[in-house]
């Protein structure tokens, strides 16, 4: 009898046990980071790295768009004398424009390129594992695509804002009335494609380059994590070798950007080559200020990259210790 009542204890345990829900997924698992963080992290980061860089984005850009000779020292003496006569806000005119074109555009860049990577990831067999070499450069070219898709005549405002003086445009919302107005729409797309063929060597090296370089850290040194100032050097090597193999397009893309406010005339990427070319030589017309963008791209994209990492982290951990209410 005992026995019998044992036996039936046992079995309504069971039951119970049976009827309780399942576990939750481990908090690792469920806080592997949304799509909105990657949004919120990749507009931070962008918005951090382009205003450390902004002074030597927007001499780099006065000089693209004209005819004088680039060097270094020249470059410097521009800054100068702007910061003498406008005094030091002046170097980060066209900043405003350019960090309301660059928060979205990286938002939606880094947020796409963790989208890719996972879609490439599930399309190759290789989820949750670092992606082999081409798709690697694939989801970096996909996400640097589809941002500037997206945020494009953002990127035509703040070219026209850094080499012009406030009086002709006085702010964002300016700058696009007087286009509406006095060139029309397709104007604010004038150099996309040039920026398209430039963004997919340019996108997709720098992230492959990124990545790989974690990659290869992480077989090392056997962390899984690098350090801020390693990140910052992987950044900066990726951002180098990214830029220096667009650049000339970058180039095109700026003068065919500001044709209306600068007085030339550029109707296609080749015939905007030829003129260069022609006018002020193949290597100091089509990699005029590349010196500066060596200067500027990696500490931009070493910063970009970095602060993005380690907003993502923080995130990810608030995730884990359920410091966010659902």
């Amino acid at each position: 009898m005992a026995q019998r009542v044992k036996e039936q204890s046992l079995s309504v345990a069971q039951t119970t046990v049976l009827a309780l829900p399942p576990p939750s997924q481990p908090k690792a698992l469920r806080s592997s980071g949304t799509a909105l963080d990657s949004l919120l992290c990749g507009a931070f980061a962008g918005g951090v790295a382009k205003t450390v860089i902004a002074p030597l984005d927007r001499t780099k850009i006065i000089f693209q768009v004209s005819s004088k000779r680039f060097s270094a020292k020249e470059a410097f003496r521009l800054i100068r004398c702007t910061y003498v006569k406008d005094g030091l806000l002046s170097l980060w005119r066209g900043n405003s424009a350019t960090v309301f074109r660059v928060m979205p555009y990286a938002a939606i860049q880094f947020c796409s390129h963790e989208l890719f990577k996972k879609r490439l990831g599930v399309h190759y067999g290789y989820q949750g594992k670092a992606l082999p070499p081409f798709p690697r450069f694939m989801a970096g070219s996909l996400a640097g695509t589809t941002a500037v898709m997206l945020t494009y005549p953002l990127d035509m405002v703040r070219a026209r804002m850094a080499v012009t003086a406030r009086e002709m445009y006085s702010n964002i919302m300016h700058v696009f009335v007087r286009i509406f107005q006095e060139e029309g729409v397709k104007t604010l797309y004038r150099g996309f494609m040039p920026t398209i063929l430039g963004v997919i060597p340019y996108a997709g090296i720098t992230f492959f380059t990124y990545e790989t370089l974690k990659k290869l850290h992480t077989e090392k040194t056997k962390r899984s994590q690098p350090h801020p100032h390693e990140r910052l050097a992987f950044g900066a090597c990726a951002g180098l070798i990214g830029q220096s193999a667009s650049y000339p397009l970058d180039v095109v893309r700026r003068r065919m950007q500001t044709a209306g406010v600068t007085g030339w005339s550029y109707g296609t990427i080749l015939g905007t080559m030829r003129a260069i070319a022609a006018q002020e030589g193949l290597v100091r017309g089509l990699y005029k200020g590349l010196s500066m963008n060596w200067l500027k791209g990696p500490v931009a994209v070493g910063v970009s990259f970095t602060t993005f990492d380690l907003a993502h982290n923080l995130l990810l951990k608030l995730h884990q210790a359920d410091c966010f209410t659902h």
